[in-house]
């Protein structure tokens, strides 16, 4: 998945001529720059690779949510549908506006389930946020659908899934708004990044103003700038635009190499009739960022894992004992540990999950394991490990 495997001579040169420029903000100081606009410059090259009308860098994928929750209106006290297997950063970037997660559970796809979706929605939802987890995606149809029949905000994060496609459109484009993160372990990396896209110009201009302290940047004086509401800081800096500038224009390079490295571990894998992968729905193409399969049971998944670790082979998560992207863990959460007040709304809005179980997902996580796609990788490397890793599987099934 990361793009940062294979930094080379354009990342250094993008980010040299920020540092020769001097000006390392996304705005203003317009007579320094000498024509420098790092940030707008990717803003356009995403626009092209997302197949999208508008584009907003922030300064996080985490940001991306909640700036793309904020600027479709969603706020205190709305409850926002999402997944029990994602981030943690899902549930905080709603939290942090006041809204309320609401976590339903995932299918074979290893996203949002439509039918535990339709199940979960109450008078008090206002949107449903789908996370196309480890470069895959769910039935955006089905998801669509329910969406559009209960008049629900659609956001789609696709942080984990760049370069995927669902019947010919990019992952992040198909619902109403989408979140992309550029942090240092995804396929293009910032550093630290984030977007927000959308073809709904209302939402663009909301997150334009709102990620830059409600600034309309219009004109060319920020200080003569107006508000025409309140905003935070969620900016990009131009050296983190900079990598990302390089990096995108590299994606095409970088999805090559991932779907080589991804065939060749899928093809050895399939001989093994116990191992089953996960669904992809029907017009679905993966990123390749990550390879992931399901194993007859909790047990065999357990250990499996631990002889991919003694066997030496790196990146391969079993999430059912992960303390960040499945809720079997999330007990901070469970337990609302804040260092401030959670409002009382909140509280009484998150006294489901008390008890909560899900027992779904827990059968699609306890025997998933999901491997990561590495770039630096040779062809002869890769063949290797899906031997060895081939080999660790069959030995657990006929011990």
């Amino acid at each position: 998945m990361p793009g940062f495997e294979l930094f080379g001579d354009a990342e250094r040169e993008s980010v040299n001529e920020v540092l020769d420029n001097g000006v390392l903000m996304r705005y203003g100081f317009d007579g320094m720059r000498n024509g420098h606009w790092k940030a707008k410059e990717l803003e356009a090259e995403l626009q092209k690779t997302f197949q999208t009308n508008h584009v907003q860098l922030v300064s996080s994928g985490t940001a991306a949510v909640s700036v793309a929750l904020a600027s479709a209106g969603v706020g205190a006290g709305d409850e926002v549908i999402m997944p029990t297997f994602t981030f943690v950063a899902s549930f905080e970037a709603i939290m942090m506006l006041g809204a309320i997660p609401i976590l339903v559970d995932i299918d074979s796809t290893l996203t949002l389930d439509p039918k535990a979706l339709e199940a979960a929605i109450t008078p008090k939802t206002k949107a449903v946020m789908v996370v196309q987890m480890c470069g895959s995606m769910a039935d955006m149809d089905a998801l669509k659908s329910v969406c559009d029949k209960h008049n629900l905000i659609f956001v789609e994060d696709a942080c984990q899934a760049i370069g995927g496609t669902y019947k010919g459109k990019p992952l992040g484009s198909i619902a109403d708004v989408g979140c992309f993160s550029f942090d240092f372990v995804k396929t293009i990396t910032c550093g630290e990044g984030g977007a927000v896209i959308s073809n709904n110009k209302e939402y663009y201009i909301n997150a334009d103003h709102y990620s830059d302290h409600g600034h309309d940047h219009i004109g060319n004086d920020r200080g003569a700038e107006t508000h025409p509401f309140l905003g935070y800081n969620f900016r990009i800096s131009e050296l983190h635009a900079a990598v990302g500038l390089a990096q995108v224009k590299r994606l095409p390079e970088f999805l090559a190499i991932q779907k080589r490295n991804f065939n060749i571990i899928r093809a050895e894998l399939s001989q093994i009739p116990e191992v089953e992968f996960r669904t992809v729905p029907e017009g679905g193409v993966e990123s390749c960022a990550f390879l992931n399969f399901f194993l007859p049971d909790l047990n065999i998944a357990r250990k499996v894992s631990q002889v991919f670790k003694e066997s030496g082979v790196d990146a391969c998560f079993h999430y059912y004992d992960n303390n960040w992207h499945y809720i079997r863990k999330w007990d901070h959460l469970k337990e609302l540990k804040s260092l401030f007040p959670i409002t009382q709304e909140v509280k009484e809005g998150l006294q489901y999950l008390q008890g909560k179980t899900y027992e779904q997902s827990d059968s699609y996580i306890a025997r998933n394991i999901s491997c990561l796609i590495k770039l630096s990788w040779t062809e002869e490397q890769v063949m290797e490990r899906a031997k060895v890793m081939k080999r660790c599987i069959l030995e657990v099934l006929n011990s």
